[in-house]
């Protein structure tokens, strides 16, 4: 019985992961793997700072990754992750424009 369902789940993952391998999933693996880099590059910030920290890399790998995913998403006509990439990418793009705003008028204030 064990073996039975052993059998079966190694068939449905072949199935998933070998049978619909092509570009389009490599694409997708890329965006998740950006995505997934910018908590990585927030936790070693952070642990250097001895506080929790969130540097402009994380904002340039969530946007990297976000519209990786968001053209994956819009690939596979999936409504519910287009919405979360779509949005998720202007809010990481609205917070890079408040860091360039801020650095410009501190540059302003400094000169």
């Amino acid at each position: 019985m064990i073996a039975n369902l052993i059998h079966d789940l190694g068939g449905r993952l072949h199935t998933i992961f070998i049978d619909s391998f092509d570009v389009v999933v490599l694409i997708g693996l890329l965006g998740q793997l950006l995505f997934t880099a910018r908590f990585l590059v927030q936790w070693i910030a952070s642990e250097r700072a001895g506080r929790s920290v969130v540097p402009i890399s994380f904002w340039f790998f969530s946007l990297g990754g976000g519209f990786i995913l968001l053209g994956y998403a819009i690939y596979r006509q999936d409504p519910v992750f287009i919405v979360g990439q779509a949005l998720g990418s202007l809010i990481y793009l609205r917070n890079l424009m408040l860091i360039a705003k801020s650095k410009r008028e501190t540059k302003t204030l400094t000169s």
